[in-house]
């Protein structure tokens, strides 16, 4: 197919905190040298910010040295916290408040973290790019890679817009376009589609730990402007989850009588009958949270996958042509439940990398080995190397013993135990046959304080063009019948948080899997946790997904 094709000097995959902090800094840097650099970056969503979701606290310490003048320039970061609450939930009624002392340090927020909406500071982050001639195009998926003959990255080509459902072109068919650089930047966030087959094609996941996931749901309420506490963070674990399921719930009082309230559940859990989004409709239900919530009106849903490995699980972020940056490749610290300082960091020492090598006169296609100093050297390696054991305890001795075990390499020993746990199984190969789990039986929502998926895929505005390529891939289109509804009951109707998949009858005693693609979130829950590894998540027609408000 003949395609039109614009070269770059640098291009980024991705609109997020990661690629914009990449794309920010390459500029402060051509301007400081007087040089010409072209950067582009492309983002599916439809607008920058879209497809952003989460807590989110931040710490402002990446933001302090990307732009130091952050507050002059009204960067939508105004929420202080004033006060952290932790809570270990014993049962549907009660629960114990742990005082700060028992709490690990890393999740201290008060007076130094901010309450923020992650999509409207990755927006104003757009903004300040744009402001500096950086071509921002969102509405442009990238779709594949392109390979030079040495086996370096040249760039990415778009996706095609206008293929109907049976692979057929439209009267609105249109190309996708060819986009090449001296360097691409691939920041296209957790489990990223382009991300993960760099980190196959180039084994940059050797000699590491199987890198973890979480699925992150969340609700932005309207409450009642009496029950407000702005600054406030509270978090949690415990009841609903069983004990063979990690996780903990989040709920921040952010401004304008907002609160952001959600739940994180491990995707290393066994039973294949639990289901993440039902978990966290009757957790709304917990005195600790109800007490917020009763009265408020929810204005918003959403979800994500969130990588958080760690330290154990980072892939190399090098390869010929290219870099992984941001949580494309797991910059996440989970044990302070944050990754927007690391990402960013992540970016901008690319950034660095990439306009050294340029700047020397480098013409593109060789790997910047030089990168993997600086990131070793950088303060956001250091304090991923500090909390390695975190998610490996939690995971090997539960909720209780695991965050006793963190309290003390945190709070006694600053995160330099002279060990290191290791938590090498996939979370995909944790799931256990149906035969032998418990089912769960889910209260049904009360549309008080509880919903149902699709009124809840409603509030995430989420939007597929219907006449096209389903971007949810089976690599054998027979095997959630043949296999997965025998021996796991078909995890997939239960572990996706929009009801993208179930299981119908069309005829009595003829099931059907059936994949409404037009709900999805792009979570990608699904291409992570299917015990079979038979999803592949992969970009829609540009533009298709949710749009995400103050999220």
């Amino acid at each position: 197919m003949e395609r039109d094709s614009m070269e770059f000097d640098v291009l980024i995959v991705g609109a997020g905190v990661a690629g914009l902090s990449a794309a920010i800094r390459l500029k402060q840097q051509a301007n400081e040298a007087g040089q010409e650099l072209e950067v582009c970056v492309v983002e599916k969503g439809a607008e920058v910010g879209a497809h952003i979701l989460s807590g989110a606290v931040i710490e402002a310490r990446a933001l302090d040295e990307l732009i130091p003048n952050w507050k002059e320039l009204g960067a939508p970061v105004k929420t202080l916290v004033t006060e952290d609450q932790v809570f270990l939930l014993r049962n549907e009624k009660s629960g114990i408040k742990l005082p700060n002392i028992a709490v690990p340090k890393t999740m201290h927020n008060a007076g130094k973290n901010y309450i923020i909406s992650l999509a409207n500071l990755t927006r104003w982050l757009g903004e300040q790019a744009e402001a500096l001639e950086v071509n921002v195009f969102p509405g442009f998926p990238a779709a594949s890679i392109i390979y030079g003959e040495k086996g370096e990255v040249q760039g990415v080509i778009t996706g095609d817009m206008g293929i109907s459902a049976k692979g057929e072109q439209k009267d609105s068919f249109t190309p996708g376009m060819e986009l090449k650089a001296k360097y691409t930047l691939f920041a296209e966030g957790v489990h990223g589609h382009l991300g993960k087959e760099l980190i196959a094609h180039y084994k940059l996941a050797e000699g590491k730990d199987a890198q973890h996931y979480g699925i992150g749901i969340k609700e932005l309420w309207e409450i009642d402007p009496a029950k407000h506490k702005p600054g406030l963070v509270v978090h949690g674990s415990g009841w609903p989850l069983p004990k063979d399921a990690g996780g903990g719930f989040f709920l921040y009082h952010d401004e304008n009588n907002q609160v952001e309230v959600g739940l994180i559940i491990d995707l290393s859990y066994s039973n294949t009958y639990l289901s993440p989004f039902d978990e966290f409709q009757r957790l709304k239900h917990h005195p600790v949270l109800k007490q917020y919530l009763e009265g408020g009106k929810r204005i918003a849903y959403g979800a994500r996958a969130i990588t958080k490995g760690g330290f154990n699980c980072l892939p190399k972020m090098t390869f010929p042509g290219g870099l992984l940056i941001g949580c494309n490749a797991g910059t996440l610290n989970f044990a302070k439940i944050k990754g927007v300082h690391t990402a960013m960091k992540s970016g901008m020492l690319a950034a660095e990398s990439v306009f050294e090598a340029i700047k020397g006169g480098d013409e593109g296609g060789n790997e910047l080995t030089s990168h993997t100093e600086k990131w070793d050297a950088s303060w956001a390696n250091a304090e991923l190397k500090s909390t390695r054991n975190f998610g490996p305890a939690m995971h090997k001795y539960g909720t209780f013993l695991g965050g006793t075990f963190n309290f003390i390499d945190q709070n006694i020993f600053g995160g330099k135990l002279p060990i290191t746990l290791h938590d090498t199984t996939p979370d995909y190969a944790m799931l256990k046959p149906a035969s032998e789990c418990q089912k769960i039986e889910y209260p049904k929502p009360d549309g008080i304080l509880s919903f149902d998926k699709l009124s809840s895929v409603y509030l995430s505005s989420a939007i597929h063009e219907e006449d096209q390529p389903v971007h949810l891939r089976l690599a054998d289109p027979d095997l959630p019948l043949r296999d997965n509804l025998p021996m796991y009951d078909e995890p997939a109707q239960r572990y996706c948080p929009a009801g993208v998949y179930e299981i119908v009858e069309d005829e009595p005693g003829k099931p059907k899997f059936q994949i409404n693609f037009s709900n999805c979130v792009h979570c990608k829950t699904c291409d992570i946790k299917d015990p079979a590894q038979n999803i592949t998540w992969v970009t829609p027609e540009g533009g298709g997904g949710p749009n995400y408000p103050n999220m």
